[in-house]
């Protein structure tokens, strides 16, 4: 009886270990089926077979976070390096130089809107100013509307009768494309036939302490505004520019897409740290120059342009 009872126990063992493995099987099988789809899915093949839009090295850009501390980005593959060499820089009573072989080969030049208001462009030429960025017009941050600086025809025509190479610039707040090609469409109708041997500049700035319509504006939009506004003033026969800061240019510029456009750094220092290429270079805001009232933005060309005297 005892040997019967146990046969029992050790079959009732064996029926409910198998009960517990077609259990766990069916489980297993449940929790597989869940999470097939997302072990499933697969880059189209294009995607799998395009190059990555920062190279694999161990090459990185370090940046100065207010709240992170410092921070590091990865060098972009497909966008230049700086092709200037920081030894080669000269600072002559508060102005940037470059040489090569004992020879200046950089043009200085300055950039002004309705803030500097009169100047006295003979003066400004006699202290050795090569070139300057003129504005030429604006959107407001708030309304939208278009307007146009005040002193842009007189600042034209002072340095051009001076013999200053001039160059424009146009100060977008556009929220898309069509708007930025407004405002390029506007800055060609300003200048007319005017002789322009610089860059005709797209210069879209972040507002930090005040409300502005383009608060929030996307990496596409602002590429796309960028794009949009140099395509037509390069369609019109002249040379398009990029000016941005160096912290928004790492974060916010869809770098890769703008390689095509010439571009002009904002940095306030003794050397330009930005990793990427550039052609002219903004190294302060506080210069002073003799025929100017006030302060004065300061800038460094290393590649002058038709016209421009190294």
């Amino acid at each position: 009886m005892y040997g019967l009872k146990f046969i029992n126990f050790c079959q009732s063992l064996l029926i409910a270990g198998l009960l517990c493995v077609v259990v766990y099987l069916l489980l297993e099988r449940e929790m597989t089926d869940d999470a097939a789809p997302a072990i499933k899915i697969t880059k189209p093949e294009s995607a799998v077979s395009s190059p990555p839009s920062y190279d694999t090295t161990d090459k990185k850009i370090f940046l100065s976070d207010p709240e992170l501390g410092q921070i590091w980005l990865p060098v972009l593959a497909s966008v230049p390096e700086c092709s200037h060499n920081a030894n080669q820089l000269v600072m002559r009573n508060g102005l940037q130089y470059y040489v090569e072989d004992g020879k200046i080969v950089s043009t200085l030049g300055i950039d002004v809107s309705a803030h500097q208001g009169e100047i006295d462009w003979e003066t400004v030429k006699a202290a050795g100013v090569d070139f300057v960025i003129i504005r030429c017009g604006f959107r407001g941050y708030g309304s939208g509307q278009l307007a146009v600086d005040e002193y842009f025809d007189r600042n034209m025509q002072g340095a051009l009768d001076a013999g200053i190479e001039v160059g424009v610039y146009f100060y977008s707040q556009a929220v898309n494309a069509e708007e930025a090609i407004e405002e390029a469409e506007m800055t060609l109708s300003l200048i007319g036939d005017s002789p322009i041997t610089y860059p005709i500049v797209y210069d879209w700035e972040i507002i930090p302490e005040d409300t502005a319509r383009t608060d929030g504006m996307t990496v596409d939009a602002l590429c796309e505004c960028s794009k949009a506004f140099c395509d037509t003033i390069k369609a019109a026969g002249f040379t398009p520019m990029l000016y941005q800061n160096k912290r928004t240019s790492l974060l916010k510029l869809d770098l890769p897409q703008l390689t095509g456009y010439d571009f002009w750094l904002a940095e306030y220092n003794d050397v330009a740290t930005y990793y990427y290429d550039y052609c002219i270079w903004q190294y302060c805001s506080d210069g002073y120059v003799p025929g100017i009232n006030g302060a004065c933005d300061m800038n460094i060309c290393f590649s002058p342009y038709a016209g421009g005297d190294a």
